[in-house]
């Protein structure tokens, strides 16, 4: 009692004083606390999402926590609607320099739905331009028979999903190494990987059907053109992540993504389009003596 009776005496003497409980919690100011973080910490947490996108990713976690034998454990990956497909294809169109793709549009709720869609569309716009381009470019020679070549559906529809599955599951398996190797490296999950590369290969099925143009200089004018805006989103998203490594095996990294990247684009259109096709002729029908006539074809 007497610790009270010299609080009293005090508030006597001093009115105006304030008392702090110690059962109040001590804030700390917000201006103080920012002050406390290293310089640059902030662009590096914006580069490579390690600030609040860490506890999204721990949500999402918790929300894909169906046994992966379950149809609801997939079911998730395909959880987006229009608005966020739309957003993401945008994104992948319109780069933001200085901008994580993962960060911005990904890390929150990681799809299937659009990079399997891209893909696919890809693949039969790159089928179908390609027999247009070759029945355009033979169009008025009499010995040309166009046939339709269904083979191409097959060869591109494995080389894209290809590129878009296995080329992504080498990256995230790089990453998971030389972060066991190196502590700062941001290490992806195979999810995101997989939404990158899908929503990078957008910008070439406008790309696909503008090669139907019979003109090499402009074709190749839309490849340089595609490769710089699918493979700046690849290097502002794969950069920030591995340019804490070794100085070396970042640039080869990054250049490794940029050179498969650029051989898929390169190669479709090499193949598909600027492949020499060879002529067809038409059956040739030879009048007979006893008034029937004969189909032969001309080897």
């Amino acid at each position: 009692f007497a610790e009270f009776d010299d609080a009293a005496n005090l508030l006597a003497a001093n009115p105006d004083a304030t008392t702090i409980s110690i059962d109040e919690p001590v804030e700390i100011p917000k201006n103080q606390h920012s002050h406390l973080q290293e310089p640059g910490r902030e662009e590096d947490d914006e580069l490579l999402g390690t600030d609040d996108s860490d506890k999204t990713e721990l949500l999402a976690g918790q929300k894909k926590s169906a046994p992966f034998w379950t149809f609801e454990y997939y079911q998730t990956f395909f959880d987006v609607d229009t608005y966020q497909v739309l957003d993401r294809i945008k994104g992948s169109v319109f780069p933001v320099p200085g901008k994580n793709f993962v960060r911005l549009y990904i890390r929150s709720n990681p799809d299937l739905y659009g990079p399997f869609w891209i893909c696919a569309t890809l693949v039969f716009t790159i089928a179908v331009s390609g027999n247009l381009s070759n029945f355009f470019i033979h169009l008025g020679k009499p010995t040309y028979h166009y046939v339709p070549e269904f083979r191409k559906v097959s060869i591109a529809a494995t080389t894209i999903y290809a590129y878009a599955w296995l080329v992504p599951l080498a990256l995230w398996g790089f990453l998971m190494w030389r972060n066991t190797k190196v502590m700062n490296i941001v290490s992806y999950s195979f999810l995101e990987i997989v939404c990158v590369y899908g929503y990078s290969l957008f910008i070439y099925i406008p790309t696909a059907i503008l090669w139907i143009i019979p003109q090499k200089v402009v074709r190749w004018v839309l490849v340089v053109f595609s490769l710089c805006v699918s493979g700046s989103v690849l290097v502002m998203t794969f950069w920030p992540a591995v340019r804490d490594d070794n100085r070396r095996i970042a640039v080869a990294t990054v250049a490794t993504i940029l050179l498969l990247h650029a051989l898929l684009a390169v190669g479709c259109l090499a193949y598909f389009f600027d492949a020499p096709e060879l002529d067809i002729p038409a059956p040739a029908v030879i009048p007979a003596h006893n008034g029937t006539t004969v189909i032969t074809k001309s080897h």
